[in-house]
């Protein structure tokens, strides 16, 4: 057999020349550069160059140690440590980066690279075997497969050799045989190694064979023709060559069965070869492409291909959570292999361990497959130091593995191990948000205290231990939910449901006296409670108490009805005040003195400043021919940022030598107006933001919009007096042409973001609003504020990009182009942009200090809609305003105490009252119009 193997291992050599020659050139390489250093150490450069990188490794460590999961720093790290040459701190950096992450191909191949090179006896050929078998289950990777096979030729001396090169030729095909464009290598070195012993046992020239040699030649020859057939029929790249150097190498002809797989894996290759066409020409993450491709996969329903695509996929996207939880719902769903499974999601936590929906599904997984608990303990105790981004993660985090741990426990038991676990987690967890995550987002994530509420049900229902419930409830209302009547209400009902009655009134009356959000609610539950199953004097106590209780908040919102009507006063007097000056401001300047001559001249003048006052104090009042316009609020708020604080423009008087300014201004001002024509909004713009002062608006707004295709028109918006307003319309040949000009947005013209907007009627469509950025949560994105006014966008790329890719930055800036401190950094994913957070919040920028989030902006809050039956707001009669809105002078005829009054019953935050009889009726009600009369009549009465 020994003989047999050096044969063997002699044919094969073959194989492995050319790999044995690459990794000699490679020590070489190495030698080289060690020689190198060595050179440079000798000079002064060297020596600096050597205490810097000893330095920077010091810095990195001591970076690791404080934050382990820096994968950017793990990194650098490795890559100044290999270049240094440190060999023992190389491969411990390594390790450590492997244990947190999986590693990517390159930085495997580096790896084993260095150890192969290292390797000398059997016992470092093993750990280099044991450092494969890593490798090979982070990603599926063609090349480590194809190394790890090639690797293990140079031991068939050994005993079993043979059966081990083919034991992993045969792992590699089946997990990677099926990838369309780099399995076919893994085939051919698999043939090629057949090959090879086959030429071991092939007879000498000249002698006949014994039985037992011909035996041994007859069942390797079948082992290579069903290496061809096997590859035959997989839908592979190159598969006509291969279907030749069949036919060419076997002496027999081809069956049928073969060719008509062949055929059939050739049209599904054929199917494919789009996808993979489309993955070769785009450019990275190729997300949408892998998509697809994934989507045609799952149509053909073949569970080993399905499962390739997304292992390819996540190769290259290996930071996307969204791709990973597809995948592993996938396999929890259709493969149900425990291995497989179990794998994906460390593979999936390991590379977005900030991802909690990822650990949550891993934990199930793991439940599901009846994983070891000291194992899911362990893996939940990382995914609390996987630093999580928002409070509220650590509160699914910590609900998912309680929901856990109680599904371990034996309720039917009065005493055991596993619900003392279950009790001890959950005092834990009360004390872990209140401790760990409210010291570090001035949170907990659990207002509510869901948490406990949880728990206190546990008690309650499974453990009939209402006394500990209780306690559990006393001390969530002490948490600042006691003004709140669900929260009385969830409580009152699990006391109806598991205590007695003496505790239900109990809770009651303390609703009664704390909750200050609904408590009619409450009252009315009291009662009820009363009504069925009190005594007399229980009725009467119940009575007087929710009476007391709704005459003190009665009072209180009348004071605060009368506390808003006073400033309300106050505004109005002001207003009027501020009109008086006005007026009299305008009478003193026509009692000055003035000679005949300039009579007319200072007429003029004061005329134009009055009349920029006038427009200014009304923004919303809209000239005939300007009508149909689009972006109604933009032209409001473009008016008051040109207007001054109290509403009044600066005056610009005209100097002697602008008399063509005035003729033109006259002009204008006698031009007729044009009707914007609705049919034409789809080759039309609307531009806004543009200074008032812009000379021939038509000239300069033409020479910037021709670039976008051929303008029609261009009508700029004047005044009464020909004063230009600051927007325009811009009309265009065609469709295309309007939506390429929308890419003009926000250009700088004269020292201002020009805003460039569809044309859309906002009469016909009032929703329609322009917002060009996410108001989602962007993991990837980061939120920047406290910046210095005199940053620009290079400082700060300059500053960000040490943390990650930038991929954009947005300075946020106000109407007139004044930065506002403001600013977005998009990363290329998710971990930069968390890495870049740890890093840089807190910063100082030129005496600034910064604070820096993930981009999460706040929900605008608008005014509800009106919706029929909705009695809180059918009591009060619907203002009509104009097309802009509501104006800053115009003031609602109905008393606001009256409004206040009318809302008191029927608002509902959190969706707990439930309205009384009358209230209901009252509601289901068409409210009476109420004319002029009934106004005043009602004015009377209070």
């Amino acid at each position: 057999m020994a003989a047999a193997a050096g044969a063997v291992e002699e044919a094969a050599a073959a194989t492995t020349t050319a790999e044995e020659e690459r990794r000699r050139e490679g020590a070489r390489e190495s030698e080289g550069e060690c020689g190198d250093e060595g050179d440079s150490d000798s000079s002064a450069d060297g020596e600096d160059e050597e205490k810097e990188n000893e330095a920077e490794i010091q810095r990195l460590e001591e970076q690791l140690s404080i934050n382990a999961f820096d994968y950017n720093c793990h990194l650098d790290l490795i890559k100044l440590l290999r270049q240094e040459g440190e060999l023992v701190k190389l491969r411990r950096a390594r390790q450590k980066m492997s244990e947190l992450f999986p590693l990517t191909e390159e930085i495997w191949l580096d790896w084993l690279k260095d150890e192969i090179r290292m390797a000398s006896e059997s016992t470092d050929r093993e750990k280099v075997y044991e450092l494969f078998e890593r490798a090979v289950k982070d990603y599926i990777c063609p090349e480590i497969w194809l190394e790890y096979a090639q690797y293990s030729i140079g031991g068939i001396g050994q005993e079993g050799g043979i059966e081990k090169v083919r034991s992993i030729f045969e792992r590699a095909l089946t997990a990677v045989g099926l990838h369309v464009t780099k399995g076919t290598a893994i085939w051919e070195a698999y043939r090629e190694f057949e090959n090879a012993i086959l030429e071991t046992v092939q007879p000498a020239a000249g002698s006949i064979p014994s039985p037992e040699q011909q035996q041994t030649l007859c069942a390797q020859l079948e082992k290579i023709h069903t290496l061809f057939r096997r590859q035959l029929g997989l839908p592979l790249l190159d598969m006509e060559a291969t279907y030749a150097e069949y036919e060419e190498w076997s002496e027999d002809p081809i069956p049928e069965a073969v060719i008509k797989n062949y055929k059939k894996a050739l049209q599904q290759m054929e199917k494919s070869k789009p996808f993979e066409e489309a993955l070769l020409v785009a450019e990275t993450p190729k997300l949408a492409e892998y998509q697809a491709y994934i989507d045609f996969e799952m149509k053909a329903g073949d569970p080993a291909r399905i499962q390739l695509i997304y292992e390819r996929a996540l190769s290259e996207n290996c930071l996307v959570p969204d791709l990973w939880a597809r995948y592993n719902q996938y396999l929890d769903r259709q493969l149900k292999v425990k291995e497989l499974v179990l794998s994906a999601h460390d593979r999936a936590v390991r590379n977005c361990p900030w991802t909690v929906g990822l650990w949550n599904r891993y934990l199930l997984a793991m439940e599901r497959h009846r994983v070891d608990h000291q194992i899911v303990s362990e893996n939940f105790e990382k995914a609390l130091n996987a630093g999580f981004i928002q409070a509220t993660d650590y509160v699914e985090i910590w609900q998912a593995y309680l929901d856990y741990l109680r599904r371990r426990v034996d309720f039917t038991q009065d005493s055991s191990k596993e619900l003392e676990e279950l009790r001890s987690a959950f005092a834990r967890a009360v004390e872990y948000l209140k401790q760990e995550v409210e010291e570090r987002f001035s949170e907990s994530g659990d207002p509510s205290c869901t948490i406990m509420q949880n728990w206190a049900r546990i008690e309650a229902r499974l453990c009939n231990n209402m006394q500990k419930a209780r306690e559990l409830w006393d001390s969530i209302m002490t948490k600042g939910n006691a003004k709140y009547a669900n929260m009385w209400l969830e409580y009152y009902n699990l006391e109806r449901a598991h205590g007695d009655t003496q505790h239900c009134r109990k809770a009651l009356h303390r609703a009664v006296q704390c909750t200050s959000d609904y408590p009619e609610h409450v009252c009315e539950v009291l009662l009820s409670l009363e009504r069925i199953e009190g005594t007399l004097e229980d009725w009467d106590a119940a009575v007087q108490k929710t009476e007391n209780r709704l005459a003190r908040v009665n009072e209180q919102r009348v004071k605060a009805a009368e506390k808003e009507a006073a400033l309300v006063k106050q505004e109005e007097e002001k207003a009027e005040q501020r009109k008086q000056a006005r007026a009299e401001k305008k009478a003193s300047k026509k009692a000055k003195k003035m000679k005949p001559g300039d009579k007319r001249k200072v007429e003029d003048d004061d005329d134009g400043e009055w009349g920029q006052e006038e427009e200014a104090e009304q923004p919303s009042k809209r000239h005939k021919g300007d009508g149909d316009s689009t972006r109604a609020e933009e032209e409001v708020e473009d008016m008051e940022v040109e207007t001054g604080l109290f509403g009044r423009s600066t005056p610009v008087r005209p100097a002697a030598s602008s008399k063509q300014k005035e003729k033109a201004a006259a002009s204008r001002k006698e031009a007729p107006r044009i009707l914007h024509d609705g049919a034409k909004d789809n080759v039309t713009v609307f531009v806004s933001n543009l200074s008032y002062s812009m000379a021939d608006p038509e000239v300069k707004l033409k020479e910037l919009f021709e670039s976008c295709g051929e303008v029609v028109e261009i009508r700029p918006i004047f005044s009464n007096r020909g004063t230009f307003r600051g927007y325009c319309y811009v009309e265009f040949v065609d469709e295309k042409s309007a939506l390429q000009a929308l890419g003009l947005d926000r250009r700088i013209v004269e020292g201002r973001p020009m805003f460039v907007s569809p044309c859309v009627d906002k009469n016909k469509n009032p929703d329609f609003k322009v917002f060009r950025y996410s108001t989602a949560l962007e993991k990837h994105k980061l939120f920047i504020s406290g910046l210095p006014f005199s940053c620009t966008k290079e400082e700060l790329e300059e500053m960000c990009k040490a943390h990650g890719n930038v991929k954009d930055i947005r300075l946020v800036t106000n109407r007139a182009g004044k930065p506002k401190g403001l600013a977005y950094v998009e990363y290329e994913n998710e971990a930069q942009a968390s890495q870049a957070v740890l890093k840089m919040d807190g910063l100082t920028i030129k005496e600034n200090v910064i604070k820096v989030a993930i981009s999460n902006p706040p929900l605008r809050k608008f005014p509800d809609k009106p919706e029929a039956g909705r009695a809180s707001q059918s009591m009060v009669p619907r203002q009509i305003y104009g097309a802009r809105g509501k104006g800053r002078t115009q003031l609602s005829m109905v008393p606001r105490a009256l409004q206040r009054q009318s809302n008191l019953v029927t608002k509902a935050e959190n969706g707990m009252v439930q309205n009384s009889p009358a209230t209901s009726s009252a509601a289901t009600e068409e409210p009476k119009k109420m004319s002029n009369a009934d106004f005043a009549r009602m004015l009377l009465e209070k």
